[in-house]
């Protein structure tokens, strides 16, 4: 795969894990937590048999883990929404 492909990808992972956090705001702190722990456990989890291995499976998991891990730190910082809420 070329290299604008995988650079879309992850771009679309970090994108969306910042609009998640925009439109939702940052819920509570440790789900941001355990998906930073997920995304940990994914990086480093050993790769399926081979008959799994490949570019589509490297780029899944590599999407899952920017997303997961760019949405867990994402929640954790002190950025406040400045947008104000009517009754």
């Amino acid at each position: 795969m070329n290299t604008t492909g995988i650079l879309l990808i992850y771009g679309a992972a970090v994108a969306l894990a910042a609009a998640v956090l925009y439109v939702f705001g940052a819920v509570r702190w440790y789900w941001h937590a355990l998906s930073v722990l997920a995304a940990i456990a994914l990086g480093l989890a050993p790769a399926p048999p081979t008959a799994w291995r490949g570019q589509t499976y490297d780029l899944v998991i590599g999407f899952l883990f920017v997303l997961m891990l760019v949405w867990g730190v994402g929640g954790t910082l002190p950025i406040h929404n400045h947008r104000t809420r009517h009754a």
